[in-house]
């Protein structure tokens, strides 16, 4: 799952060697930390949030398949 939302997002950013993805896993859910540099921010929200909801949907249609539940956050 982590390697589907790096594809995503390193190929979204300028600055691929700044992206760093953290994976907490819990029984039934996984949370994404995804940090990118400063200026790539705005190219993985979007225009009003809807490429950062996009990549959200992508990520709950994979974790279904497993039988989890997913969240991605995005930290500046």
């Amino acid at each position: 799952m982590k390697e589907i939302l790096e594809t995503i997002i390193v190929n979204l950013v300028d600055e691929k060697e700044a992206v760093q993805i953290k994976e907490l896993e819990g029984e039934k859910s996984v949370v994404f930390e995804v940090k990118v540099a400063s200026g790539d921010m705005g190219k993985i929200i979007g225009k009003q949030g809807r490429l950062a909801k996009s990549i959200r949907t992508v990520m709950k249609a994979v974790a279904s398949k497993e039988q989890k539940r997913v969240t991605v956050e995005f930290i500046g």
